[in-house]
């Protein structure tokens, strides 16, 4: 053997040596636990990802453990901006609440889940203005906003359903998940959904700003917090369907 050949030989070994320093199986691994987490209004401008679904959004939510990755397949995404006032020290505000607050009865400790309507700006997209929030109130009467929706084309009050916002955090929950719930366009007296041919009532409220906007949502106790709907449908006051 010559040295050239006892070099070369020498280098192959160092070079095996330090690549069985990696395991890329486990590096792998490491890289599926990456989560995205949720956040909260803390101040500041509110810039909302949006994830265009069937024709609905699914936007901006709040501190959260932990949680599951997207699914494979990600749909088109577009950017909504909520409308923020700014205080004389220059720190935004929340986005400001249009009409009533909606109470649903649903405690988390002394916290209420509460919806409400928010301004939303979405590029391209003139004919959208509002978006529904999923909110906890505290007992000094401060809003959270934990999760908002809103359409990303189109009109934001053109007849039927609009945006549905489930909770994303999987198959753990945390202790505050948000219910099942968007809103709907029309004289809807009842709104029902399926899952896996089993039949949910949604509990309704009329948005006070504007009373062809039926906002709903799904107590826990009929569906639980993130499962997907299999379908939706919407009666009116004759038993007429919509």
């Amino acid at each position: 053997m010559t040295e050239a050949d006892r070099l070369r030989a020498a280098m192959q070994a160092t070079e095996h040596a330090e690549w069985g320093r990696f395991d890329v199986e486990a590096i792998m691994r490491d890289g599926r636990r990456l989560r995205r987490r949720r956040w909260a209004v803390q101040g500041g401008t509110i810039v909302l990802a949006i994830v265009l679904v069937v024709g609905v959004a699914v936007a901006w939510d709040r501190p959260r453990p932990p949680e599951p990755a997207a699914p494979p397949h990600p749909a088109p995404t577009a950017t909504a901006t909520a409308s923020t006032e700014q205080t004389p020290t220059g720190v935004a505000t929340p986005p400001p609440v249009i009409g009533d607050v909606v109470r649903t009865g649903i405690w988390y400790g002394d916290e209420e889940r509460v919806f409400y309507v928010v301004p939303v700006s979405v590029p391209r997209a003139p004919g959208v203005t509002i978006g529904l929030a999923a909110g906890r109130r505290a007992p000094t009467q401060q809003l959270t906003l934990d999760f908002l929706v809103n359409d990303v084309e189109g009109a934001d009050r053109r007849p039927g359903f609009h945006q549905i916002g489930y909770e994303p955090s999987g198959e753990v929950l945390p202790d505050d998940p948000v219910p099942t719930f968007g809103y709907f366009v029309g004289p809807a007296a009842g709104i029902v959904g399926t899952v896996g041919g089993q039949t949910v009532t949604a509990r309704l409220a009329r948005w006070s700003a504007d009373t062809d906007v039926v906002i709903f949502w799904f107590p826990p106790q009929a569906l639980r917090p993130g499962q997907r709907l299999d379908g939706i449908r919407a009666w009116d006051a004759r038993n007429r369907e919509l």
